[in-house]
């Protein structure tokens, strides 16, 4: 076992390998109290954001684009409308 006591000045230099990261938020204005700012990570958090990875919604067969659209009228317009087809 090692007897060698590691202390600030002998401590391995972990941090110039890594930049300093941007703050997610940041108060512009006013001193929110501790419970106003866990408010305000909290609706933050679940306001979603996620990774992106969600998967395509499914569309419904009822809702299909081609549901919406009509067919031609038959030819003659309404003197034929009540003609069986």
């Amino acid at each position: 076992m090692s007897d060698q006591v590691t202390t600030p000045d002998t401590a391995p230099d972990t941090t110039s390998d890594i930049a300093p990261e941007r703050p997610l938020l940041r108060v512009v204005r006013g001193t929110p109290d501790a419970l106003e700012l866990a408010a305000l990570v909290a609706v933050v958090a679940a306001s979603g954001g996620g990774d992106g990875d969600a998967p395509a919604p499914v569309r419904s067969a009822w809702a299909a684009p081609h549901r919406s659209v009509r067919g031609a009228l038959p030819t003659g317009g309404w003197r034929t409308s009540l003609a069986p087809h």
